[in-house]
């Protein structure tokens, strides 16, 4: 097993390039002791102890309500909803109602926010992401008024005009990607869907937004025809899960799409696949970097062996989908451990890799490798995030950077089966 790997990204962003520089943290450590895979209860246990630890500090604490709420962030990715979210997740794999009463009183506070603002439309840092999580909470609870109130509120995110505007009626004001674009609004969606039902939000409503995004893709890749489809953010093409191809791709995979669209996703799917680092088999942050740094969720294998465990169950028959999905596990696991512990650029996601091929797979090997990650993260998640971000940083307790994800991957792990990683697997 390698050194740990200490891996990087911006508060703000997922950009990539910041701070990828080795460690040696834990330099010769056996994750395949048997020592570093607990027992269901104990997991639980610390499941339940850093949840408590989350919300002692992002809600019982103030969150930042003392002052109205004027200086909440109430997104997933960062913010207070990555608490109420990880309580949802509590409640789904415990049954207590009191972490769905607290979730439902967290979306709450962030929905008062989010209204008087204008936040992103997406799931993971924008209003999409609130009124998804408060109308599937209210579901849970059987208050059909809050329902009927959150549906209204997202339907009315819907109707942002720049939604299913493509590029040949100038429809470049909106990005596509996942975490502050139209990906991330489908995403959303996607979210109500699966938990209200399949025609909570109709196809009819979405698909206009799925096409701008096929047309996007195209005209993003039109001095390129070995690839079907690019997308640009910030000026870069990125192929990472965030803000670039694995995410957007992943999020298209979940649709009805015509058979030209499907040969354009998987053309552009084997286009990434053409461009994996020859020794390493990781995969770029964007096109035509040749920095082989970063194996995490945001940038790298990690993102990319959840794509193609989806596109594997969407495409069964083409095994190149499949087998690629399994390299990429390779590569998170050879990787070793990372620096830090987030979902988005920590060990927490990358165990979510291994969980996806368990899924696709049913092969006990990959149960094993997400529990030794959890196992550790069980051990010392909280030594580990004082490390790496410092006393004090609320991003130490967020969800995609801190033990709130850390929370839900201990969570996920006592019925891995039913595994997901949050805001990105449905």
């Amino acid at each position: 097993m390698s050194n740990v790997v200490g891996l990087t990204s911006s508060q703000e962003s997922t950009r990539e390039g910041e701070g990828d520089e080795r460690l040696d943290l834990i330099d010769g450590m056996d994750l395949t002791a048997p020592n570093l895979t607990l027992p269901s209860e104990t997991l639980l246990r610390a499941a339940v102890s850093l949840k408590d630890q989350v919300v002692e500090v992002t809600w019982k604490g103030g969150g930042g309500c003392t002052d109205g709420g004027a200086s909440v962030d109430p997104t997933v990715y960062t913010g207070l909803l990555g608490t109420a979210f990880m309580c949802l997740r509590s409640y789904e794999a415990t049954g207590s109602q009191q972490d769905l009463l607290l979730c439902a009183d967290i979306v709450g506070a962030c929905a008062s926010v989010a209204r008087a603002s204008t936040w992103h439309v997406t799931f993971l840092c924008g209003r999409g992401g609130v009124y998804a999580l408060g109308a599937v909470v209210a579901n849970y609870m059987r208050d059909h008024q809050r329902r009927h109130l959150f549906l209204d509120l997202f339907l009315q995110v819907a109707q942002e005009k720049a939604l299913p505007i493509g590029p040949e009626e100038g429809g470049f004001g909106m990005s596509y990607e996942l975490m502050y674009g139209r990906a991330g609004f489908l995403w959303a969606a996607l979210f109500i869907n699966k938990h209200l039902g399949d025609e909570t939000l109709p196809i009819d409503l979405l698909m206009p937004v799925v096409d701008a995004v096929l047309a996007g893709g195209r005209a993003g890749a039109s001095d390129n025809t070995a690839c079907p489809l690019m997308y640009r953010w910030h000026g870069t093409r990125y192929f990472g899960a965030a803000n670039g191809l694995a995410g957007i791709l992943h999020v298209l995979l979940h649709f009805p799409l015509s058979e030209q669209d499907m040969e354009d996703v998987k053309g552009t799917l084997r286009y990434m696949m053409s461009k994996r680092f020859p020794h390493s088999g990781n995969y770029p942050s964007s096109e035509g970097n040749a920095r082989d740094k970063l194996v995490q969720w945001s940038h790298g294998a990690t993102g990319m062996a959840i794509t193609l465990c989806k596109a594997s169950q969407v495409f069964p028959y083409d095994r190149e989908f499949r087998d690629a999905a399994i390299e990429a596990g390779e590569v998170v696991w050879k990787s070793g451990l990372v620096k830090k512990i987030g979902l988005a650029d920590g060990m927490a996601g990358n165990a979510y890799a291994f969980l996806s091929l368990y899924r696709l797979t049913g092969d006990n090997i990959y149960k094993d490798r997400a529990s030794a990650f959890a196992s550790f993260l069980c051990h010392n998640a909280r030594q580990l995030v004082t490390m790496t971000h410092g006393r004090g940083d609320e991003h130490a307790y967020s969800l995609s950077q801190g033990l709130s994800g850390t929370a839900c991957l201990l969570f996920d792990m006592l019925a891995p089966e039913k595994s997901r990683f949050p805001g990105y697997e449905l």
